[in-house]
């Protein structure tokens, strides 16, 4: 009898075991937390590798491969909406004029701000490496400042998440393509659309849906696909959106979605269509599944993505690269910072019976002590905002082979099963040196959040382009790299 068959199956389980036991820490949660010491059981995702015959991983792009080349500081005033202080929500790279698209101070809700998220055309100058900023040369505008979307995603004013992709493609001609969303989504409201390229006439066609997609995990950042790529695994869908919404809520991780707006000779959809779109990664979200599993590796509900790119290089290698600022302390929670110590939580009590408010980095319930709370944020004693906090961030950009998010188009493997193959940590090259009066809303120490945000890729020269918040004064700071 020939057993060569079986063993060669028991070895396949147990390979699919391993790989499901790295996929992320899964452990089951209460939707009520009711006692913060109930025991957790622990379930492993079963990962299946692809068949015979599905697109192999190329020339992957390695952390190495990246060589810093210095930054670059943002022109311009201090007066809103006609400045980059409090924005830099979007960006994106215009290689038939080698500039930067990227947006000025985001707008405020309530009437306080309503023409904010204008938009200008920046040159790029030969970017410095020094920890002096005053060592950084500046960007000239090529196209001012610009309120291209006057009178579009009134709705959507607290806390904007912005993307913007240029694309220039013979149906269409160049255009701005862009998606709108707010922190606190709201439903029905259609996040997509276009504007020209040439700021002065925007002739604005929208909005979108895309797909049937919950809007926490299409709209915060957007990059184009390589042509050759999205014909032959995303049928012809020739740009990227996706959003990462901290707690889980669009899903556990980044989402990446492929879709193309326009009709037949370029035409612009009716106002209101649901787009079709290929999922290409997309984690579980809390409303799904409010266990820490079918995520990201080392996954927490503190994590930030913010921007994205497809990286192509000269030499014929490749990655999907997504930029944000990641969580990896040893617990996160939802509240404030807890002046007391960077090791401990101070939970929003208002939430204890909702869902787990405070969880260690293997996403299991947080000790009884860390459930007591440490202010009242009606007397004003919470020293910042309250959002999901962590006992350290880090600034990193992660790598995904484009050959896994082509098995889930295909549908041979789950949205969720990709997972990063490599991190690069970016922290060495910040300069984490906010105003002071924003330390509320950014935290401080290794507790600060919101580090980097949205990223460019040039795939001609092989630059890539990544905004590091509130890095002069207010205004963001572009750090280059060189992909090689």
């Amino acid at each position: 009898m020939n057993h060569k068959p079986i063993v060669f199956l028991f070895i396949l389980i147990l390979i699919s075991l391993a790989l499901a036991t790295a996929a992320c820490d899964t452990v089951e949660t209460p939707t009520a937390q009711a006692s913060p010491t109930a025991d957790s059981d622990v379930y492993l995702p079963v990962v299946t590798r692809p068949p015979d015959g599905s697109p192999p991983s190329g020339d992957l792009v390695q952390p190495g491969d990246l060589t810093y080349l210095g930054a670059f500081r943002l022109p311009g005033g201090e007066d809103p909406p006609l400045t980059f202080a409090y924005g830099g929500n979007a960006m994106t790279y215009n290689p038939d004029n080698n500039t930067l698209f990227i947006t000025g101070h985001d707008r405020l809700a309530y009437g306080d701000l309503p023409d904010g998220d204008q938009i200008a055309e920046l040159s790029i100058p030969v970017p410095v490496v020094s920890a002096n900023l005053d060592d950084l040369p500046y960007a000239d505008f090529v196209q001012d400042f610009h309120d291209v979307l006057v009178g579009q995603f009134t709705d959507l004013e607290e806390i904007p998440k912005v993307g913007l992709q240029y694309l220039n493609h013979p149906d269409t001609g160049p255009l701005l393509h862009v998606s709108w969303g707010q922190q606190l989504q709201i439903e029905g409201a259609a996040s997509h659309g276009w504007v020209s390229a040439d700021l002065e006439t925007p002739d604005f066609q929208g909005r979108w849906f895309i797909g049937d997609q919950d809007l926490y995990s299409t709209n915060g950042y957007m990059f184009d696909i390589p042509a050759d790529w999205a014909d032959a695994y995303a049928n012809g869908r020739y740009l990227a959106t996706g959003r990462m919404r901290d707690g889980g809520q669009g899903g556990k991780g980044p989402a990446i979605f492929a879709y193309t707006p326009w009709g037949a000779g370029g035409a612009a959809p009716a106002n209101g269509t649901h787009l079709q779109e290929s999922v290409l990664l997309l984690y579980e979200s809390v409303y799904d599944n409010p266990n820490i599993e079918n995520c990201m590796n080392g996954y927490q509900h503190a994590d930030e993505w913010e921007g994205g790119a497809w990286v192509t290089t000269t030499s014929g290698k490749t990655t999907v690269l997504l930029t944000g600022t990641k969580s990896t302390g040893t617990k996160y929670w939802y509240g404030w910072i807890n002046p007391a110590s960077p090791e401990e939580a101070c939970v929003d009590l208002s939430h204890v019976d909702e869902f787990l408010v405070c969880r260690m980095a293997d996403g299991s319930s947080c000790p009884p002590e860390d459930f007591g709370g440490c202010c009242d944020e009606g007397a004003d004693e919470c020293v910042t905002y309250r959002g999901w906090w962590s006992t350290r961030w880090d600034a990193q950009i992660i790598f995904y082979d484009p050959a896994d998010l082509a098995r889930v188009a295909a549908g041979e493997i789950e949205s969720w099963e990709p997972q990063p193959y490599a991190v690069l940590d970016i922290d060495e090259h910040l300069y984490l040196d906010p105003p002071e009066w924003d330390e509320v809303n950014l935290g401080w120490g290794d507790q600060r959040r919101y580090r980097i945000g949205a990223a460019a890729y040039d795939r001609v020269n092989g630059r890539l382009y990544v905004l590091e918040q509130f890095a002069d004064g207010g205004k963001p700071v572009v750090h280059v790299w060189q992909v090689d």
